[in-house]
């Protein structure tokens, strides 16, 4: 434990971060599994709003540097990819 006053509010801070990049990370991997659930059922319209909605986040992330840019720019991706092949079977 610490004992210089600095470094104790370090402590907090860095939980106080930690707890909030969690939050933003869970809910990226909320989205994400929204749009596979769509894209299994097969709605083409479900899944590019999810996508969407699961783009925004990820940009967001990568901006605020919870997520490293080429991770968001992978991730997103490979979603596109699939719901471009559903948009084309369908």
């Amino acid at each position: 434990m610490a004992n210089i006053r600095s470094s104790e509010k370090d402590i907090r801070k860095t939980a106080k971060r930690t707890a909030a990049n969690q939050s933003v990370k869970s809910r990226i991997r909320t989205l994400r599994k929204k749009v596979l659930s769509a894209i299994e059922k097969g709605d083409a319209a479900a899944a590019n709003t999810s996508l969407s909605e699961f783009s925004a986040a990820t940009d967001k992330a990568s901006k605020t540097k919870v997520l490293h840019k080429n991770t968001s720019s992978r991730l997103k991706s490979r979603l596109a990819l699939k719901v471009g092949a559903l948009t084309k079977k369908a």
